[in-house]
């Protein structure tokens, strides 16, 4: 469990980026932290693992302030993917890069060889483990990141705007790879902005402007609300617009989903085989 008690932090530029945030994160929840550039997403989301200490409040996790406990060991339980690939890749070979961390803190050889040979097969990446990472599509960095994270198989899985730069296919197969983890029981935390991902994944959403929380809730509840969106310079997903401007007619306005859109018109206006 993450929790986060009044915390404020400032950047040695005296940039206030977190201004008073409380927030608990249970154990297998899926939580997508949204919001403007700025607001303060990726800055809270480095203190779960330790990566930022707070100036003034406290973060726990699992009952241990992130104070009190290195980065490393943090590591152990909280994987961090970030935003651009490159800022974690490092060595020669896809192969070698999921390993390094394994390695490092103390795997044997043959788990070793195992969980790299596991996270190549699960993001598609077994054709690349001996090529440079750096010769890949960014699409495909992105994947390494996250097979090297996975790799040593963490409690809980942050990813950073892991939508940046995918097309529809690979955001589908992102969506369903999440999913699955978190059926897993694993605690997943996406920073995002992508409102049309966040509403087919539909996960608890913690909605962020100017360092602070201003919602959060269901999906389906915060994303249909225009008028809290807006303060987080977002607007509604399109299925949600659509049924926003059906409501005058009756219809139900928290629809994010477009299965469940479908459902809906199929039952009103019958199929077209009748």
């Amino acid at each position: 469990m993450i929790e986060v008690e009044d915390v404020h932090f400032t950047y040695p530029s005296d940039v206030e980026a977190l201004r008073g945030v409380s927030l608990t994160i249970r154990n297998g929840e899926f939580v997508a932290i949204m919001g403007e550039n700025g607001a303060g997403k990726t800055t809270l989301v480095k203190h779960f693992n330790g990566l930022l200490k707070p100036t003034k409040g406290r973060v726990l996790v699992d009952g241990v302030e992130t104070t009190k406990v290195s980065v490393a060991t943090l590591a152990r339980k909280v994987g961090f993917v970030f935003q651009n690939p490159d800022h974690q890749l490092f060595c020669e070979t896809v192969e070698e890069e999921i390993a390094f961390a394994l390695k490092n803190f103390g795997f044997s050889q043959d788990v070793i060889e195992k969980s790299v040979e596991w996270a190549l097969n699960l993001l598609g990446l077994s054709q690349y483990r001996k090529t440079s990472p750096f010769m890949l599509s960014g699409g495909e960095r992105k994947r390494v990141a996250l097979a090297s994270v996975l790799a040593w198989d963490p409690k809980i899985l942050i990813l950073d705007e892991p939508t940046i730069g995918q097309d529809y296919q690979q955001k589908e197969k992102l969506r369903q790879f999440i999913l699955q983890m978190n059926a897993q029981k694993k605690t997943v935390i996406i920073v995002t902005h992508d409102v049309e991902f966040v509403a087919e994944c539909n996960p608890r959403v913690v909605l962020m402007r100017g360092g602070k929380i201003v919602a959060d809730g269901e999906a389906r509840k915060v994303l249909t609300n225009p008028e809290i969106l807006m303060q987080a310079s977002l607007v509604p997903p399109q299925i949600a617009q659509i049924f926003l401007n059906l409501s005058d007619l009756g219809f139900p306005k928290e629809v994010i989903d477009v299965y469940e859109a479908r459902e809906i018109l199929l039952k009103t206006f019958g199929s077209r085989e009748q």
